[in-house]
């Protein structure tokens, strides 16, 4: 692989580097609103519940404290 100029960046799936490549920054936000989406759709409703008791619950503390 060395002599086409691929080297590790190649054979380790690009973690030898950046390799000169930007980074999407929309891409990346697009993406991480899409696994949240996901995730969230998938949990069971027990949990949403005991997640949105969790929130309104740091609200209050919250309020408290300020």
């Amino acid at each position: 692989m060395l002599e086409y100029g691929n080297g590790v960046g190649q054979v380790a799936g690009g973690s030898g580097g950046n390799s000169g490549s930007s980074v999407d920054v929309g891409a990346s936000l697009a993406q991480m609103v899409n696994d949240s989406a996901q995730t969230i759709s998938t949990m069971p409703p027990a949990t949403l519940l005991a997640g949105l008791v969790i929130i309104v619950l740091g609200l209050f503390v919250l309020k408290r404290v300020l």
